[in-house]
């Protein structure tokens, strides 16, 4: 069963977003604080989890960190208000793999959660396929970086870099296309799918946050590096 999770503490909205998300055959669970949608995924599996930013006690910034710990196949989307651009890119910072804006109408929320969800569920079914399939190309290399395809990390000597399912789809283009210029719109279609109507920002942000996790200097990088007006290339 196809199982989201709503975090909104506003009954309104978040009855409005059960309704929608149940006529287009999705399972919900709904909580109105942080504390109980970290309680919930102790005990229930959750496909997709959708998270208010503005939440009494903790807020949806913590409550996606936190999820990020321990989970980092759940697709995660941020609510958050139109004014308040800050926010969209806090939250994917933090981890989510997508935000909507409110106002938001049923069928743009129904496809994103649905896009969102497919893409779970694809790199689900492809982990369960190389796990079973012991003569599939288990690693990629490139310089002293390795992706293990299994185990959806990036390694580096001893060390370990955890990523989420988007960072993990944006190396594995990377490591596939070396020395290549991908540009946003490639990358954002190769990743979010073709039918993704969002904004590109959502690529430089992932990328962003890749740079802090495996540059020693993010702000110089040398590995993810910017071609100016073209996109991203991958130096080893």
């Amino acid at each position: 069963m196809k199982r989201v999770l709503i975090c909104e503490d506003e009954e309104s909205i978040r009855d409005f977003v059960v309704i929608n998300l149940n006529r287009a055959g999705f399972e919900t669970l709904e909580v109105a604080s942080g504390e109980e949608a970290l309680a919930v995924v102790v005990t229930r599996k959750v496909d997709v989890a959708l998270l208010d930013v503005m939440l009494p006690g903790m807020d949806g910034f913590e409550v996606c960190r936190r999820l990020r710990e321990t989970d980092q196949e759940m697709g995660i989307i941020m609510l958050t208000a139109r004014t308040q651009e800050a926010e969209k890119v806090n939250g994917l910072m933090m981890g989510a793999d997508d935000y909507v804006t409110k106002p938001f109408s049923p069928s743009e929320l129904v496809a994103r959660v649905d896009a969102l969800y497919r893409r779970v569920e694809a790199m689900r079914r492809n982990g369960e396929r190389e796990n079973a399939a012991s003569a599939l190309l288990e690693e990629m290399a490139s310089g002293p970086f390795t992706l293990d395809l299994r185990r959806r990390v990036l390694k580096r000597d001893d060390k370990i870099f955890e990523l989420t399912q988007m960072e993990f789809q944006i190396l594995e283009y990377f490591f596939s296309n070396p020395g290549k210029i991908l540009s946003r719109t490639s990358i954002l279609h190769r990743v979010w799918g073709e039918s993704y109507y969002g904004e590109e920002k959502i690529v430089d942000v992932n990328i962003r946050r890749l740079r802090m996790k495996i540059e020693e200097n993010p702000s110089e990088p040398r590995h993810l590096m910017t071609v100016w007006g073209a996109g991203y290339k991958w130096n080893a």
